[in-house]
């Protein structure tokens, strides 16, 4: 139980959490006021990250088909499911309770185990651990999670210790982690929601307001340290974890800060080939909505300009001046385009993430 926890923490580690806090602070006014839609893009970016840890990876192509279509397969769509998880915990970030989390989870995984989608888990689970006769068993796994029907008061446990007021934010967000991962409350899924949970109280903290700082990607450069502080934490260290969460938080304002710089020249570049079209042309807006929405069909193109039809005239536009592609082997009917550009971008920061700095 830790509601009442007594979180004392070396000098350097408290150094270390505002330091990561004041740079999470800076780069959320600064990305925050920007004019394009860069907070649904490091949403997705984090999102993306998250998933990756649980080896589960995909193109940013792919990822912005799959929200395109609506897939729920495949690591696609399991990653547009980790974006809608994130969603709700942003969502849910001024009234974090167990129904909140039980909302996260749900958001997370209810096209892919509606089964188990925003349910506390009823049976033992355990991490790690070889086969026995073609089945996993717990007598020798890596940790072996609180029994099921302890879930509910360890979770009301962990809700009051996150809403504590006392506790410094980057430490709590932390602390309040790893003690998620630790009750497992889910048969599946408990990682990506846990980094949901993470930013949720990020947000809830004022931290991070207006943006997702790409923690994630930060975790991804040392995952192997990541899961040591984890079990640390378990062994009774809260210091590791919050050092952790700390130094990725600011390799995360690193990697963003790049990826956001990479999209801006993007922008300016398109600027330079749209040359002669009026400022507030439906061009101009369609070339904008991409960076939300790097992969379109003529639906989402009306959607973006808000009109009924025509979108065919300005999807021309990009089309000759070569911010847009068309993709091959559709039907005429089912005809996307894509603004490599943008997700060239995105693959680029896909690469760096993971990368010691």
């Amino acid at each position: 139980m830790i509601a009442d926890l007594d979180v004392v923490l070396p000098g350097r580690v408290s150094a270390a959490a505002e330091e990561s806090a004041t740079a999470m602070r800076e780069f959320d006014t600064r990305q925050g006021s920007e004019i394009a839609p860069f907070a649904a893009i490091l949403l997705r970016s984090e999102s993306a990250s998250s998933s990756q840890i649980e080896q589960l990876s995909a193109s940013a192509r792919k990822i912005a088909e799959a929200e395109l279509t609506g897939a729920s397969t495949g690591h696609a769509g399991a990653i547009v499911g980790n974006v809608r998880a994130m969603t709700a915990a942003l969502a849910l970030a001024d009234n974090v309770d167990a129904g909140a989390i039980l909302a996260m989870h749900d958001a997370l995984m209810h096209q892919t185990a509606p089964e188990i989608a925003g349910r506390w888990r009823t049976d033992q689970v355990w991490i790690g651990g070889r086969a026995v006769f073609g089945m996993g068993s717990s007598h020798d796994a890596d940790f072996v999670p609180p029994i099921a029907h302890r879930v509910p008061e360890l979770i009301a446990d962990l809700v009051s210790f996150s809403v504590r007021a006392d506790v410094p934010g980057v430490a709590q967000a932390a602390i309040s982690h790893a003690q998620f991962e630790t009750i497992h409350p889910f048969p599946d899924g408990n990682g990506r929601t846990g980094r949901a949970f993470l930013h949720a109280m990020l947000r809830a903290r004022g931290i991070a307001r207006q943006v997702s700082v790409p923690i994630s990607s930060g975790l991804l450069a040392d995952t192997q340290g990541y899961f040591d502080a984890v079990t640390a934490y378990r062994d009774g260290d809260i210091s590791p974890i919050v050092s952790c969460v700390s130094r990725a938080a600011l390799i995360g304002v690193d990697n963003g800060t790049r990826l956001i710089a990479d999209l801006d020249d993007v922008r300016q570049r398109w600027r330079d080939q749209l040359t002669g079209l009026r400022s507030d042309s439906a061009a101009r807006r369609l070339a904008e909505g991409l960076f939300l929405h790097p992969v379109i069909s003529a639906p989402v193109a009306r959607e973006i300009l808000g009109i009924g039809k025509n979108e065919h005239r300005y999807i021309d536009v990009l089309l000759d001046r070569g911010i847009l592609r068309q993709d091959q082997g559709h039907k005429a009917r089912n005809l996307t385009w894509r603004a490599q550009d943008v997700l060239d971008a995105l693959d680029a920061y896909a690469r760096r993430t993971g990368r010691r700095s």
